[in-house]
């Protein structure tokens, strides 16, 4: 039987999973809607840059190149570096550009008795025995023509930070639709090139709603737009919760002594640990806290708000925050994104269950009822494309029989305790299934279940006092 792999996307995740898949002798076809790789890098807003620091985000075996002498490299430099590593690997052959996937259907297999299939995987290849296929419905999006591909596996790389925004609701009469201005997300503004976003926001009031990285970037983008564009610089309100943003103990006395957080009304009730367990922490961007003293940026602490023909009312204000455009940096609705791609009820209700639980993957990769598929890039830690690298050579691993998975009882019972740690750390944000406080935990099992040692450094001192970083599991990448 052949050995076809469809990879869903052409982001950072879909790059390596190519990659790996390809050096270990299968048959993969990228698809990915957009004419380039990429993927979120290519639609962002033109200050966005890399919040990690570059040496500690960058491939295992593709360091960034000498001529980026940024820490903090802009999202051209990085959309640069994924260009070189597609072209350095010679991936490009494999993916196929404007091809939208609608939806993926398991031909076959969805029975009770096919779904314990998992069980038998493993050792020898066996995936590749099963009766099941996938059936790959894609759209091209240049001339909405429809084609059906087949696969014996899946690997889902969509992200969760894209296609389907988050958009809050209001009462009847007091939502966006009594606003005499202009309404969007953040990804629409982010899908403008950067003269059209330029124009947008030139000499207008710009009121974002949100908290997290988007909404910083976003009020930032908008004040120095104005300060470069107009001669008398408008306001660009920013309304932040900031229930989530993390500092505690001595990083938050450090950070307290160096920055007027709590003049502007930023300082956190909740520790470091806690962010850093959700993946909510961030950089604040380039005189961030300049334009907060010159009043191009106003921060406005309110639990909840409504629209109004001048603008946004604020809990606990009488007078309206007047504005002409109101942003939403209100996040995805990424578990539906990857729900809605499933043709199946059943697989749907398996990605999304009760409320209180998060996509139940095991070793934050395969679903255990879901068989024949793989999702990269959906759990999150500190060092995003360096997680996918090595779920993608797990995945490739397992595929060449070097791995065996336990039973679906198993596999259950090791995500719910994997589940319990992110939400005792993580508290109400465990939702976004990030593993960043017990990251190299959890590459530690990648590498037993691959058969590597996961002692990655040379010596004990080594081991107990450097740091790791990407460059350390090089060896893993040698079939």
């Amino acid at each position: 039987m052949e050995r076809r792999v469809a990879i869903i996307g052409a982001g950072t995740s879909g790059l390596v999973a190519c990659k790996y898949l390809l050096q270990f002798g299968f048959h993969p076809t990228v698809f990915e809607a957009d004419d380039g790789v990429g993927g979120l890098w290519r639609h962002t807003m033109d200050s966005t840059k890399l919040q990690s620091n570059k040496q500690a985000y960058q491939f295992m075996d593709f360091p960034w190149p000498s001529s980026v002498k940024e820490d903090n490299p802009s999202h051209n430099q990085m959309l640069d570096y994924l260009n070189s590593y597609a072209q350095h690997f010679s991936l490009i052959p494999y993916i196929r550009f404007n091809s939208k996937v609608i939806d993926i259907d398991y031909v076959g297999g969805e029975s009770t008795e096919e779904m314990k299939s998992w069980e038998l995987w493993g050792g020898n290849g066996r995936p590749f025995c099963s009766k099941g296929t996938w059936h790959i419905t894609v759209q091209h999006t240049k001339n909405l023509s429809l084609e059906v591909h087949k696969a014996e596996f899946v690997v889902l790389c969509i992200g969760k930070y894209s296609g389907l925004p988050n958009i809050p609701e209001f009462p009847q009469g007091q939502g966006p639709e009594v606003f005499d201005g202009k309404v969007m997300h953040s990804m629409d503004y982010s899908n403008l090139d950067n003269d059209t976003a330029a124009e947008l926001i030139k000499g207008k009031r710009v009121t974002v709603i949100g908290s997290h990285k988007s909404a910083l970037d976003l009020a930032a983008e908008c004040a120095n737009t104005n300060d470069k564009l107009s001669a008398k610089t408008d306001f660009s309100h920013l309304i932040i919760n900031f229930q989530r943003w993390g500092i505690s103990k001595v990083l938050e006395n450090i950070l307290k002594w160096k920055l007027p957080l709590k003049k502007y009304g930023l300082e956190p009730s909740h520790s470091f640990l806690h962010d850093l367990s959700s993946c909510l922490l961030g950089v604040f961007p380039d005189n961030f806290f300049d334009k907060l003293k010159e009043g191009s940026i106003l921060i406005k602490n309110s639990q909840s708000f409504t629209f109004c023909r001048e603008g946004v009312l604020i809990d606990g204000e009488v007078k309206p925050l007047e504005t002409d455009i109101v942003i939403f940096a209100t996040g995805y609705k990424g578990d539906e994104k990857i729900k809605n791609i499933f043709k199946s009820p059943i697989f749907k209700n398996h990605i999304l269950g009760p409320a209180t639980s998060t996509v139940p993957l095991y070793r934050q990769i395969i679903h255990p009822r879901i068989p024949q598929l793989a999702i990269i890039g959906y759990a999150e830690s500190a060092s995003n494309i360096f997680a996918s690298e090595m779920k993608s050579l797990w995945v490739a691993h397992f595929l060449d029989g070097n791995i065996e998975v336990p039973s679906i009882r198993a596999m259950e019972k090791e995500v719910k305790l994997w589940e319990d740690n992110m939400k005792q750390y993580a508290g109400t944000y465990f939702g976004k299934s990030c593993f960043a406080n017990f990251g190299i935990s959890y590459h530690d099992q990648l590498c037993k279940d691959m058969k590597h040692n996961p002692k990655r450094k040379n010596g004990i001192f080594a081991e107990l006092f450097e740091p790791y970083s990407p460059a350390d599991y090089v060896g893993l990448t040698r079939k």
